[in-house]
């Protein structure tokens, strides 16, 4: 298949900007892939497709404040996007600057509290920086630093009112491992009260945990989708939650995912054990999935390798249709839009 086959237009006015006023309000296009039927619905209807002997998996990762501003020595604005630690003060980045600091260059970051050495440059584009200051870095980015929104929520970062916003609603409210450049987007609508309407159905509830970095959101460029590399990700599965999802699908439950990076992370794995370490797992057209039953998930971006991964999982062509649907019935786009259940 070509990457071309996943474009489609959608209005500029359906991505969404901000969240919904109150978590939880989302609307939710369910695709029932028995009988091809798409049906709407609220985020706060997922208890009526859930059975006691299912289970609803999480993604526990936190967003770190991963965005930081500063400047080079000669003035020149700097923007660092942190995306994950090689080792102790030596994190790959990406760097946009006018013009790109020199091997060595010395960047001022955070107001002139953390200091970087520019190391490397590699063939994927990151850059391999040297990180130094006298506090700790993450004591200082969790001031200093801010979170990283996807470049299609267009942010004044001087409007404090506006960031205090995202700083609560682009966390999940069960994130907990720190290490994720950008939030696991289908667990944003989960509030409190969902959640204890699902345990009070009897549904079991598991977290993973994937620390989402480049490769969720790198572009697909290649013309072919098979041509296309994913970058590694950090996961884990713990034994409590492996034990908990081999027990349902011996006794016939499903595995409801939430998010495609709980699939990614069940999917990498022939069977499900306690396991940690990096997948680049790419899932697309024609794919046999072994563990995951239903998603519950955002809409993705035209020609995105997450569209690629519903598509596998729903079919090509009911896929298009819902998301034709999506557009038509204007649900909201992207990490703060509405969502789907498929079935």
């Amino acid at each position: 298949m070509k990457t071309s086959d996943f474009d489609f237009d959608l209005p500029n006015s359906l991505i969404a900007q901000m969240p919904s006023e109150k978590r939880g309000d989302s609307r939710m296009l369910v695709i029932n892939r028995k009988n091809s039927s798409i049906s709407h619905y609220y985020i706060k209807d997922l208890t009526n497709f859930l059975n006691s002997d299912d289970i609803i998996v999480f993604n526990d990762t936190k967003v770190i404040p991963a965005r930081l501003f500063g400047n080079k020595k000669t003035g020149g604005k700097i923007e660092i996007l942190l995306l994950n630690e090689i080792k102790k003060n030596e994190w790959n980045v990406l760097i946009k600057s006018s013009r790109k600091p020199k091997i060595n260059e010395e960047l001022i970051l955070c107001e002139g509290i953390v200091f970087a050495r520019v190391i490397e440059y590699k063939d994927d584009g990151c850059v391999l920086i040297k990180i130094s200051c006298n506090e700790n870095f993450f004591d200082i980015i969790n001031i200093k630093g801010h979170l990283p929104l996807p470049p299609y929520i267009k942010r004044d970062y001087l409007n404090k009112d506006v960031l205090e916003i995202d700083n609560k609603r682009y966390q999940t409210i069960f994130a907990n491992k720190l290490g994720a450049v950008a939030a696991p987007t289908a667990g944003l609508h989960f509030t409190s009260e969902l959640i204890n309407e699902i345990k009070s159905k009897g549904v079991q509830q598991a977290f993973v945990t994937l620390h989402v970095g480049l490769g969720t959101f790198k572009p697909v460029n290649t013309e072919s989708i098979y041509s296309h590399k994913m970058h590694s990700e950090q996961y884990e599965i713990t034994k409590t939650t492996a034990d908990k999802l081999n027990n349902v699908k011996n006794n016939n439950g499903k595995i409801f995912a939430v998010g495609s990076t709980c699939v990614r992370t069940l999917e990498c794995q022939k069977e499900i054990c306690a396991n940690h370490g990096e997948t680049d797992v790419f899932i697309r057209p024609p794919y046999k999935f072994k563990h995951v039953d239903a998603i519950i998930t955002n809409f993705h971006l035209p020609k995105s390798s997450l569209l690629m991964m519903m598509s596998a999982f729903t079919g090509y062509d009911l896929l298009m249709e819902a998301y034709e649907e999506a557009v038509k019935q204007k649900y909201r786009f992207y990490s703060y839009g509405d969502c789907m259940l498929i079935l």
